[in-house]
């Protein structure tokens, strides 16, 4: 398994910490589940490669991707054969790292992303 343990940055805890009272969101798995999307369906790469995960927030990869595990796993591979990274378990954990990251930075800085109908609005054509 590339992935044991998902952990995050204080930065990001704070912003998760924010949608989960604008949102009514309360599990941390299922707002780092949007992120993690959010960032993959943008096909550029991520500019941040270096994150400390220095929060006190940490979950196991079977909370963070619950019944879906084997699909994320097989889009972050995909993601680091898309950009010519060998697919080994530390190239995934990585790709995990900086995507979530990015995620959250976009569900934080979008204020359409605040509620849970800007969150689906930004999935779902309207």
């Amino acid at each position: 398994m590339p992935v044991d343990n998902v952990r995050l940055s204080q930065p990001a805890k704070d912003r998760l910490v924010y949608l989960k009272r604008t949102t009514g969101i309360t599990q941390w798995n299922v707002l780092c589940r949007w992120a993690l999307l959010l960032s993959l369906k943008d096909p550029s790469t991520p500019l941040v490669k270096d994150i400390v995960t220095d929060s006190n927030v940490e979950m196991t990869w079977k909370t963070f991707a619950g019944q879906h595990g084997d699909v994320y796993l097989a889009l972050l591979k995909q993601r680091c054969a898309a950009i010519g990274q060998e697919v080994s378990d530390e190239n995934v954990a990585r790709m995990l790292t900086v995507h979530l990251h990015r995620g959250i930075g976009y569900l934080g800085a979008d204020k359409a992303m605040a509620t849970i109908e800007g969150m689906i609005g930004s999935v779902v054509p309207s």
